[in-house]
């Protein structure tokens, strides 16, 4: 349920309710003020007008939090989203689930570039974002910074591939007289996203050889916890190997 729709809930509820209440109030003062006068003041009439009083009060309540309510602006109407966007939100909410949506997208645009000079570009694009990604969660520190940067870059280079592409399909429908000038563009998107990927692949190997360099011992060529590995098997097999003579030379009963 939307805030919307919750918000014109709790509106209409107050309302009935200040009417139920204001409906018993009334009611309960009605009948104090008419059985009062024949009886006299007692015990009894008490407790209508303790009852009336206490039922004013609850209607004299429910309408001041529906005026509060009321005058609070409602919230914006809700987005639709297509039915097919629905289904894409509820599976992008598993991890399964995401890489298989952006793997159908990837996908998409690769068969929207079918057939265009930035298409083998486009291909060393994705395997180099796929191989970044993969190092995402082990670049920390400085390479945090990089990561960012590979993100502007790759966000920007698709950007340029796509329109690289877009201008190019344009080419056969273009008057003959402005082809040459569209051609020279084409031209010159395409170089420029050719370079840009190649910048892109140099970056991403310079953040593999962050990770490599990162995952290194200072001194040794082993990382410390192969040693402590290799040292508690070390131990344990000395244990065994102990226990096996201590079994074997163990006087007979």
């Amino acid at each position: 349920m939307d805030e919307r729709t919750r918000y014109f809930r709790r509106l209409r509820r107050l309302r009935g309710s200040a009417r139920r209440w204001s409906v018993i109030g009334g009611g309960l003062a009605a009948a104090a003020a008419v059985l009062t006068p024949y009886q006299g003041i007692g015990l009894p009439d008490a407790f209508w007008a303790a009852g009336a009083g206490a039922t004013v009060a609850l209607a004299w309540w429910r309408w001041s939090d529906h005026r509060a309510l009321a005058a609070t602006p409602a919230p914006p109407p809700p987005v639709q989203l297509p039915p097919g966007q629905r289904l894409v939100d509820a599976v992008e909410r598993f991890p399964a689930g995401r890489s298989l949506v952006h793997e159908m997208r990837r996908q998409r645009t690769r068969y929207a570039l079918r057939g265009a000079t930035v298409a083998q570009s486009w291909d060393r694009l994705d395997r180099a974002a796929s191989t970044m990604q993969g190092l995402a969660g082990r670049l920390i520190g400085a390479g945090e910074t990089a990561m960012l940067e590979a993100a502007v870059a790759e966000e920007w280079l698709r950007d340029l591939g796509q329109r690289a592409a877009s201008v190019e399909r344009a080419l056969p429908l273009s008057p003959p007289e402005q082809r040459a000038a569209l051609a020279t563009a084409h031209e010159s998107l395409a170089g420029q996203f050719t370079e840009g990927v190649t910048a892109y692949e140099r970056l991403v190997a310079a953040a593999a050889s962050f990770v490599a360099e990162d995952g290194h011992p200072v001194a040794d060529d082993r990382h410390p916890a192969l040693v402590r590995l290799m040292e508690a098997t070390d131990r344990m097999r000395g244990v065994a190997e102990g226990l096996s003579e201590l079994r074997q030379y163990r006087p007979a009963g």
